[in-house]
């Protein structure tokens, strides 16, 4: 192989034939994997199993991490490979993925940072309209947010988790940077800050120091945001550069988050009768929501069987029941499988406890 030459060329050109000569070779190696990915998608198509297996691309990327021998990094692996399967998936019938759009939204990223690019984009105008899509079939995934490091639990996202028949699927997690955007280079004349409600909340404090008592008009995404400052130069939106390149909109002000580690989490919804939950990778999350009785204790009860089991848990968050009565649903994040022993065993106690149980789903962490 040319790149395994010790003798390489000390000249720009030389170096150039050489580079040219491995992209042919690689360009070849590709369409044979792609060869391989359809006949496996022709199997599948007889069998009636789901193209898409979030556990097997997570173990082939493990895998070639285990035996990378550099210089290229092991964070540069996965999307590369994402892409590489991505395109070799879109060989039989291109996923479709729901986010919350327009077009340059942090819900788009994250569907193209876990999908590939080679997906039909269904960009919805409310999260609401993602679980829609998805369960209605017009979507065979969904992305939605449901929670971001500075501001906490996306509600919308988790009320719906109540009142749909999706499961959780996968997950990813981004590095959110916000922009402030508009049509002027400055931050002379501006009305209004639009953007999602989150993205008002993570930019909080800069908003105070730089645009004290400019209006903070929520909106139903920051892309929207972006859109709408498009149309009026007195507007100014919180948006990913994406969304300023969408839009033509200068960034005024990058970087504006009060977090510079700020991130939000999202994760994949698909409808369990067409989309299986994904086998065991070895490094899996479950998801579920539960409700106890209002009774002494229920609390304490409800964490015996994880300790028993030897379960941990990564996540707890509340939400009203909407009741009257002053009742809340639990939404809990477990590390392991539904199908591993030790989490299976306190799954089926925690079932026999809790007043509503509903399993969320069980899916690889997202490990990059």
């Amino acid at each position: 192989m040319a790149d395994h030459d010790d003798t390489l060329p000390q000249d720009l050109p030389g170096l150039r034939v050489r580079i040219d000569a491995v992209d042919r070779e690689l360009l070849a190696l590709i369409n044979r994997r792609a060869a391989l990915a359809h006949a496996v998608g022709e199997i599948k198509k007889k069998e009636g199993s789901p193209v898409f297996r979030p556990e097997r691309e997570q173990q082939v990327i493990e895998n070639l991490k285990s035996i990378n021998p550099g210089p290229l990094k092991n964070e540069s692996l996965a999307p590369i490979w994402r892409e590489v399967m991505s395109a070799c998936r879109a060989l039989e019938t291109p996923t479709r993925v729901a986010f919350l759009g327009p077009a340059g939204t942090f819900s788009e990223e994250a569907a193209l940072n876990y999908f590939g690019s080679s997906i039909v984009r269904v960009p919805c105008a409310s999260i609401d309209e993602v679980f829609r899509a998805t369960s209605a079939g017009s979507a065979d995934f969904g992305v939605v947010p449901v929670e971001n490091s500075t501001e906490g639990a996306v509600a919308r996202s988790m009320d719906l988790f109540l009142t749909t028949p999706l499961n959780i699927v996968g997950e990813t997690s981004l590095l959110v940077r916000h922009n402030l955007l508009r049509l002027r280079e400055d931050l002379q004349g501006i009305t209004a800050v639009c953007a999602h409600p989150q993205a008002l909340g993570q930019c909080h404090e800069w908003l105070s120091q730089h645009l004290p008592g400019v209006e903070r008009r929520p909106v139903t995404s920051n892309a929207e945001g972006a859109r709408l400052a498009s149309k009026d130069p007195s507007l100014a939106a919180l948006a990913s550069t994406r969304a300023g390149n969408e839009f033509g909109l200068h960034v005024v002000a990058p970087g504006v988050q009060d977090d510079p580690r700020n991130r939000t989490r999202f994760v994949m919804v698909a409808d369990p009768l067409k989309q299986p939950l994904p086998a065991p990778s070895g490094v899996d999350c479950t998801s579920l929501v539960i409700a106890v009785p209002n009774l002494p204790g229920a609390m304490h009860d409800l964490l015996v069987p994880l300790k028993d089991a030897g379960v941990s848990m990564s996540r707890f968050e509340s939400r009203p029941a909407r009741s009257g009565q002053w009742e809340y649903y639990f939404y809990i994040d477990l590390q392991g499988h539904p199908d591993e022993p030790r989490v299976a065993q306190a799954l089926q106690v925690l079932r026999a406890k809790c007043s509503f149980f509903k399993l969320l789903g069980g899916y690889p962490l997202d490990r990059h």
